[in-house]
């Protein structure tokens, strides 16, 4: 990666946002407590057991982790 092609102060936003994004106690709580609902509507309607899925990064990868861990 260039990094002269990257914005200094969007990386040092995000990474500002990094530890907070993974908290559950954070101002992130809503997406910690409607990750069950949205990984069960996912696998009720496609199984994701041997599923691959590309996470294209908008967002901090809760429901991408979730559905790791289901196979």
């Amino acid at each position: 990666m260039n990094n002269q092609n990257v914005d200094q102060n969007e990386i040092a936003k995000f990474e500002a946002l990094a530890s907070r994004w993974w908290d559950p106690t954070s101002e992130f709580k809503p997406l910690h407590d409607i990750n069950p609902l949205r990984l069960n509507y996912i696998d009720e309607r496609v199984s994701l057991a041997g599923k691959r899925a590309l996470d294209v990064g908008c967002g901090g990868g809760l429901l991408s982790e979730g559905m790791a861990l289901r196979g």
